[in-house]
C-alpha cells in the first residue's frame, strides 16, 4: 500500500513551490486541459443535460448498489467470468496473487489504475517474484523512476522531456546512445519497441475499469493507447480490478455517461478506444483471455454510502477538477501525499485513509469552486471539503491557533453589538495603519497572507453596515 505523507502536505507544498523544474512542467496542465474542455463542452449543446443525467445514474445506482452489484456479478459468472469480493486492499492483493501464483504467473502487463495504486499491487508482485509491466506510457515512465502517479489522467505531467529521456537510456541498457530521443514520437517509439516484446511474455493483464454494467456483466476501458486492449486480450488470463462504485445498471446509462467522460478529461469528444469485455474467450472468438476475473474491491467505499459524502462516488475520474483547480497549479499531485489529488484527492482520501491523516487536504483549497463547475458528475467539491473541515475540527485535530480564532470568532458572533462594534474599530485601526496607501505590507496574526503579497486595507463601511443601509433603502 502507498505510504502516505497526506499529513505532511504543508511540508510537501512548500517543497513543490521551490521546485523549479516541477512549476515548468505544471505550468502546462492548464494550457493543455481547459481550453480542449471548454472546447469540446461548447461543441456539445446538450453537455449540462448530459452531466444532469449522469448524476442521475450514478445517484439512482449508489441508492440501490446491493442490487445493481449482485447483478453484475450473477452476469459474470453467467458469462463465464469470476467475481472476487474484496473489503480490503490486502484481500485483492491476496486474490490477485492467488491467481498468479496459481497459474504459475512471472510476468503481468498493466493497463493504468489508480487503484491498484491505492492496494500498492506492484509492491506485492514485486515482492512474489511476479514482474509488473507498466503499459500506459505515463505509467510507464513513472514506472522506470521508481515513482508514483501525479494525476489521474497524465500520470507523469510532473515530467519534462528530457527527464523522460534520462529515465529511458538509464533503463533501456541496449539503446544506442546516438539515438534521437529529442522528440516526444522519438520517445513514444522507443517505449513501444520495449513494451511490445512484454506483452507477448506475459502470463496475466490486469487492468481497470471505468465501468461495470450490471445488466450483461461487462467491463469497459477507456484509453487513448490501446494499451488495455492488449493488455487484457493477449495473456491467456485476464484480471479486472474496480471497485464497488463503478457499477451501472445498463448498457444505455454507460453511453451517456461515456458522452462526458472524455469531453471533461482530455477535451475528446471519445476516447481513441472504449472496450467492452464480457468474460473469458468463447469458443468462436478469434482471440482473448480463457480466464476473466474481476476484484470488486470497498476498502470503505461502503461506509461512505449514506453518509454526507456519498456523493463523492459518482466520480468517474475524469480529472477535470484537477486541471481546473489553482491548487493544484501550484504545488501538483505529489504534495497531497496520497493516490488521489486536487479536489477530489481532498474528498476522497480522508474517507480512505482517515481524517487524522488526510485532514490537512480539504484545508487546500480556496473554494472557488471550480471544481464544482467543471466536474461532469456534479460533484458538490467544496461543500464536502466544509464537512471534512468540520470532522477535523470535531475531532479536535485543526491547529491550537485556528480552535482559538474560531472560537473568538464564535464568542463574537454570538454578541451582535459587540461584534458591529469590534469590526468597525479594526477596521479603523487598519485603515490608519496603511497611512493611506490602501494595503498593508505587515499585519499580526496574517503573516501567512503579507509574507507574499499586500493586504487591501480596508475601505468604506462594514459590511453589516451596508447591509443596513441596502434594506433600509
Amino acid at each position: 500500500m502507498v505510504q502516505s505523507t497526506a499529513h505532511s502536505f504543508k511540508d510537501n507544498a512548500r517543497e513543490a513551490l521551490g521546485d523549479a523544474q516541477l512549476q515548468r512542467a505544471l505550468s502546462n496542465v492548464p494550457k493543455g486541459f481547459i481550453d480542449k474542455r471548454a472546447k469540446a463542452r461548447d461543441g456539445l449543446p446538450e453537455f449540462d443535460a448530459l452531466r444532469d443525467a449522469g448524476r442521475d445514474i450514478k445517484n439512482h445506482t449508489l441508492a440501490h448498489l446491493d442490487l445493481y452489484l449482485e447483478t453484475y456479478e450473477r452476469k459474470v459468472a453467467e458469462s463465464g467470468g469470476v467475481v472476487h469480493w474484496a473489503r480490503t486492499a490486502e484481500e485483492a492483493r491476496n486474490a490477485i496473487l492467488d491467481i498468479c501464483r496459481e497459474r504459475g504467473a512471472r510476468t503481468v502487463t498493466k493497463g493504468k489504475s489508480m487503484v491498484s495504486e491505492e492496494i500498492g499491487l506492484n509492491d506485492a508482485l514485486e515482492a512474489a517474484d511476479i514482474e509488473p509491466v507498466e503499459t500506459d506510457l505515463g505509467e510507464y515512465i513513472i514506472q522506470l523512476r521508481h515513482e508514483t502517479p501525479s494525476h489521474i489522467i497524465a500520470p507523469a505531467v510532473h515530467l519534462s522531456k528530457d527527464q523522460v529521456e534520462e529515465s529511458f537510456r538509464e533503463a533501456h541498457t541496449e539503446l544506442p546512445a546516438d539515438r534521437d530521443l529529442t522528440e516526444p514520437v522519438s520517445l513514444l517509439h522507443e517505449a513501444r519497441q520495449i513494451l511490445r516484446q512484454k506483452y507477448l511474455d506475459a502470463d496475466i493483464g490486469i487492468t481497470g475499469a471505468n465501468f461495470l454494467i450490471a445488466e450483461t456483466g461487462t467491463s469497459i476501458i477507456v484509453t487513448n493507447e490501446g494499451n488495455g486492449d492488449l493488455t487484457q486480450t493477449l495473456p491467456k488470463v485476464h484480471i479486472v480490478l474496480a471497485t464497488i462504485e463503478k457499477v451501472v445498471p445498463t448498457l444505455e446509462d454507460v453511453s451517456t455517461i461515456l458522452r462526458i467522460l472524455a469531453r471533461s478529461a482530455t477535451g475528446q469528444e471519445f476516447s481513441s478506444y472504449t472496450t467492452f469485455s464480457t468474460g473469458p474467450r468463447r469458443a468462436d472468438d478469434p482471440d482473448g483471455p480463457e480466464e476473466y476475473h474481476v476484484i470488486l474491491l470497498d476498502n470503505g467505499r461502503a461506509d461512505v454510502l449514506g453518509t454526507e459524502f456519498q456523493e463523492m462516488l459518482r466520480c468517474i475520474r475524469c480529472g477535470a477538477c484537477l486541471n481546473h483547480c489553482p491548487i493544484y497549479h501550484a504545488v501538483g499531485g505529489h504534495a497531497y501525499g496520497w493516490v488521489y489529488s486536487g479536489p477530489i484527492g481532498a474528498v476522497l482520501d480522508p474517507a480512505l485513509i482517515g481524517v487524522e491523516e488526510a485532514g490537512s487536504l480539504p484545508n487546500a483549497s480556496t473554494f472557488c469552486g471550480r471544481c464544482e463547475e467543471v466536474c461532469p458528475m456534479r460533484i458538490p467539491l467544496p461543500k464536502m471539503m466544509r464537512h471534512w473541515r468540520e470532522r477535523e475540527f470535531e475531532k479536535h485535530l485543526s491547529p491550537a491557533s485556528v480552535r482559538t480564532g474560531l472560537g473568538l470568532w464564535a464568542f463574537m458572533a454570538r454578541r451582535p453589538g459587540l461584534y458591529r462594534a469590534a469590526t468597525r474599530l479594526a477596521m479603523g485601526a487598519l485603515k490608519a495603519l496603511s497611512g493611506g496607501r490602501g494595503r498593508l505590507s505587515s499585519v499580526p496574526l496574517a503573516g501567512g497572507w503579507t509574507r507574499y503579497r499586500d493586504l487591501p486595507a480596508p475601505q468604506g463601511k462594514t459590511f453589516q453596515a451596508l447591509w443596513r443601509e441596502r434594506q433600509h433603502g
